[in-house]
């Protein structure tokens, strides 16, 4: 008889077990349901979202474009077909100290940028995503610096200041084009840094390859659309009888100020490209770093503390040089434009900035120490 009720109540707890155990494969079920459920849901908000800004972005693109050519008026055509130059004015009349300056600056510049590059691409231990971002922040540097400093040697040297139309419009594109991808990326390193610090169990998820690619390739194809949407549109403005141009390089504002006809609808999208290409990066890159202070500063190693406050607060120098020099000429009406304080804080930033970008992000940095050490052939870190 007792053996009968142990068996009997073996079964009831088997049977018991055998339920909970229904109930749990059952929950997790839903649950595996429930988060694939959610993740369709991101991947179409994220459709969604990608779909809205191909819609702005096409309408950005078209309807000023249509607005501005029904307003201009076959005077105006004959006008802007006849132009085939403009004069860069900026710097014209400076010393040949001028010219050595910004010549060794553009040395540098490009001397530093490639060593970074190619160190590392030959160091197969850099190949991760912050080396990844790192590289193309150094290719888009030495871009800008090609787009703009040897047409300003040149000016200087030769005291010839032309430059065609066509030329104007094209070095104004890839000026604004690398500008851009410049906000986007340093909006994308300074996520990289707060998930490697903040989130540092979860970086190898969080910035995968994949992902790392897909930021760098959308920050690209996002700054050429809007790029070209501002060079289209100012391809349809017809300029006065003056074509000099107060500036170093084809800039929006200097060339906005020699325009015949309406610019209100242009101006109005470079407002609201600016607002969407500078301030969101660098909301983006301001959040990044206060969580980062945030993280850093629950740090008990007071040593831990100076090594990554030193290195976010060069890092965010160079940020604030740069985002702080781009708002002080683009967030204002071309009526209210300085050519003299325009082409200070270009400067700044087509040749100060870039030159800079190498030794703030890659010369403190020891592994890219090495990578160069090895590199250039050196003993001192020929090994691991």
């Amino acid at each position: 008889m007792v053996m009968v009720m142990v068996m009997v109540m073996v079964m009831v707890m088997v049977m018991v077990m055998v339920m909970v155990m229904v109930m749990v494969m059952v929950m997790v079920m839903v649950m595996v349901m429930v988060m694939v459920m959610v993740m369709v849901m991101v991947m179409v908000m994220v459709m969604v979202m990608v779909m809205v800004m191909v819609m702005v972005m096409v309408m950005v693109t078209l309807i000023p474009y249509l607005a501005i050519h029904q307003t201009i008026s076959y005077q105006d055509v004959r006008n802007q077909t006849s132009i085939s130059g403009f004069l860069l004015l900026g710097f014209s009349e400076q010393p040949p100290l001028l010219f050595r300056l910004f010549l060794g600056m553009y040395l540098v510049t490009m001397l530093g940028n490639l060593l970074i590059i190619l160190a590392i691409g030959s160091d197969s231990r850099l190949h991760m995503p912050m080396y990844f971002l790192l590289a193309n922040l150094s290719f888009v540097d030495t871009c800008v610096t090609c787009t703009i400093v040897p047409k300003v040697l040149v000016n200087i040297h030769t005291q010839h200041h032309t430059i065609s139309y066509t030329g104007c419009l094209m070095q104004m594109y890839f000026f604004m084009a690398l500008t851009l991808l410049d906000d986007f990326l340093l909006a994308v390193m300074a996520y990289d840094r707060y998930v490697a610090i903040c989130l540092p169990l979860h970086y190898t998820t969080v910035m995968c390859p994949q992902r790392c690619l897909l930021l760098v390739a959308t920050s690209w194809l996002c700054a050429s659309l809007l790029a070209f949407s501002l060079t289209l549109l100012m391809a349809q403005v017809s300029f006065c009888a003056s074509h000099s141009i107060p500036h170093f390089f084809c800039d929006l504002l200097p060339l906005l100020k020699l325009a015949c006809s309406d610019t209100h609808i242009f101006q109005v999208m470079m407002f609201a490209e600016a607002a969407l290409s500078g301030v969101v990066p660098l909301t983006c890159v301001l959040v990044s770093y206060a969580r980062i202070v945030h993280t850093i500063l629950r740090i008990p190693s007071a040593g831990g503390k100076h090594k990554v406050f030193s290195t976010c607060g060069s890092h965010l120098s160079v940020v604030t040089l740069f985002y702080g020099t781009l708002f002080l000429v683009y967030f204002q009406p071309s009526s209210s434009y300085s050519a003299d304080t325009g082409m200070v804080a270009s400067v700044v930033y087509t040749m100060v900035t870039p030159m800079l970008n190498p030794f703030i992000y890659s010369l403190r940095n020891k592994d890219i120490k090495q990578a160069l050490w090895r590199l250039l052939g050196c003993g001192k870190y020929s090994n691991p």
